[in-house]
């Protein structure tokens, strides 16, 4: 069998039945369609090869709807693997709104990174955009709304940069292809802050730890596995080697640890651990190198599966408590043990294990900047790689269902969320024991590399021993960071405040402007106007009969006088009728002529 029936056509459909079912056929739809576009997916795959394109002409342009090579076909695949866990995780929720969009926002994902050239993949970026902020108001919580607005805000501005970068680009040179783009142009600079946006830059990176601990249980997942590792695919494609990107990411990897450490929200603290885990993506994707490249799309791949893990074993936990804070949970292992116990597989996987998925990709990325010579930069992963464990691998397990028992005394998580969380945790196994046969045989560029080597497996169980043993004396000796109700300030301050204060200035500004332009426009000029229109018949006719009394011998105070008696007498129309006639005969003959 073949196909060339483009992904995106099959996701949109079923999320148009979705929208027109009801009842269970809903479930069973949102589950089914990213079936159904994984094996056409396949087909595609057998039948084309690699390098096979879909093109569209339109107007003067020709597009490329998409492209399927090595790293597009990578990130397909990765998000109908998702998206089929996903619908499982989600199959109790009754919210249509959430099951549309979702399976939208899963098609404006697929459509992005399979997207050809800059128009196309402008198109599903915004839609990217637009489609998944649903998953945050569906909350329906005035901080989810607050949140959406500010996370479509920033996800347009997106948009808007990569518009901008796209039409200078195509100005220079002609062409809208999605290939590598140059750091010297400006065109190229837009792209890149586009990209940064949604990939979480330092500074930019708010609308993560804003958006995700107010979405929805599935909604956090749908967030974690399809924004971030779209802007990861788009980075890696236009923008290998870009040296900014060692340093960015290197600062990514680094500063969410301290804000996750001190987190009270479990679910904010796994959005710190996402930027976090990005940095070394850009951190391999900035190095260019095929062992750093490889690294980069490999973790952004495991990291759907482990990441997304914690999210649905944490979304369980909100589902049945209606809560995240660590302060409020613990000893929920009595109840949930199942979550418990897969909540733990993830954390060992983020955590970099030996025999789990993490640990075949994130060392591909260290030992990529050890073999460059970037080794301040190895340094800082290195220490990144140990608050790993702190943040994500020890913290959101340990406080969220051991720690102190809270008393909360609730179910177990529903089958399908466990369902859906066995899924992901057998793929974090499976991939962790047996890469070469899985996930290496997917990566775009050559693989000569071997995780399972003695330097790597000794390197990573002394890290992790050691940041173990750290955590353990900072509780023994209460310096640990207590769980705590608070409210951690991070740059969303800085971008509130000066929210505010653009607004407080603008509003200040603009109304002033405002009132004094209606002064002197509206009360002054035409109140002289009005005056002048009223006023401007009675002093021509005065001007026009000024002659005719100097004439008559009139002068000086008794022609002043006789001007002004005209003047109101006309103003007034206090004239005989034989008179006025002939004035306006004057006038109108006046006018005639002009």
């Amino acid at each position: 069998m073949t196909s060339s029936l483009h992904p995106v056509i099959i996701i949109f459909a079923g999320a148009l039945l979705v929208g027109v079912l009801k009842g269970k056929l809903k479930g069973v739809v949102s589950v089914i369609t990213p079936v159904i576009g994984l094996i056409n997916l396949i087909l595609i795959d057998r039948s084309h090869g690699e390098n096979y394109v879909m093109t569209l002409s339109l107007m003067d342009l020709q597009l490329e709807l998409a492209r399927f090579d090595k790293l597009s076909m990578l990130f397909a695949y990765l998000f109908h693997f998702a998206a089929i866990i996903i619908s499982i995780y989600s199959l109790h929720v009754r919210d249509n709104m959430q099951r549309f969009t979702g399976l939208l926002y899963v098609g404006s994902a697929i459509g992005a990174v399979l997207a050809g050239d800059l128009v196309t993949l402008f198109v599903f970026w915004e839609l990217l955009a637009v489609t998944s902020v649903f998953q945050i108001w569906a909350r329906r919580t005035p901080n989810s709304s607050a949140s959406g607005i500010r996370y479509l805000i920033l996800h347009i501005s997106s948009g808007l940069l990569l518009l901008m970068g796209a039409t200078i680009i195509y100005k220079d040179t002609g062409s809208l292809r999605f290939d590598h783009f140059d750091l010297n142009g400006f065109g190229g600079v837009l792209i890149f802050l586009a990209f940064g946006i949604k990939c979480g830059f330092p500074f930019l990176h708010t609308w993560l730890t804003d958006s995700y601990p107010e979405s929805t249980a599935a909604g956090a997942v749908y967030l974690c596995c399809f924004t971030t590792k779209t802007a990861v695919y788009a980075m890696a494609r236009g923008f290998p080697g870009a040296e900014p990107l060692l340093y960015i990411g290197a600062v990514m990897a680094m500063f969410p640890i301290f804000y996750a450490v001190i987190e009270n929200d479990l679910r904010r603290t796994l959005a710190y651990s996402m930027i976090n885990q990005i940095g070394f993506m850009m951190v391999g994707i900035g190095l260019g190198t095929d062992l750093g490249i490889n690294g980069a799309v490999a973790h952004a791949f495991n990291d759907v599966f482990f990441k997304g893990l914690l999210f649905m074993s944490m979304g369980a936990v909100l589902y049945r408590t209606g809560t995240m804070n660590a302060s409020q949970l613990g000893g929920l292992y009595k109840t949930m043990p199942w979550t418990a116990g897969l909540s733990i597989v993830g954390a060992a996987a983020i955590s970099g294990f030996p025999l789990m998925c993490a640990f075949v990709s994130k060392s591909m990325i260290m030992v990529s900047a050890a073999e460059e010579g970037h080794m301040v930069i190895w340094l800082l992963l290195l220490f990144a790689a140990a608050g790993v464990l702190k943040h994500a691998g020890i913290k959101i397990p340990f406080f969220a269902f051991f720690a102190h028992d809270s008393g909360i005394r609730t179910k177990e998580a529903p089958a399908n969320m466990l369902i859906a969380m066995a899924i992901s945790a057998l793929a974090c196994v499976i991939i962790g024991c047996f890469p070469q046969q899985t996930l290496y045989s997917l990566l775009p560029r050559d693989v000569d590399y071997n995780p399972y080597d003695l330097t790597h497996v000794v390197t990573q169980f002394q890290l992790l021993f050691f940041s173990a043993a750290a955590f353990a004396v900072l509780m023994l000796t209460n310096i640990y960071p207590p769980e705590l109700r608070s409210t951690n300030i991070d740059f969303d301050w800085v971008w509130r405040k000066g929210g505010k204060l653009f607004y407080k200035g603008a509003d200040v500004t603009l109304n002033t402007t405002n009132e004094r332009v209606h002064r002197a426009f509206i009360v002054e000029f035409i109140g002289w106007l009005n005056r002048f229109t009223k006023a401007a018949p009675s002093r021509l006719l005065v001007i026009i009969m000024t002659p005719f009394w100097k004439a008559r011998g009139l002068e000086g105070s008794s022609l002043i006088a006789k001007q002004k008696a005209f003047y109101e007498d006309s103003r007034l129309g206090a004239f005989p009728i034989g008179r006025a006639a002939i004035f306006a005969v004057i006038l109108l003959g006046l006018l005639y002529v002009l």
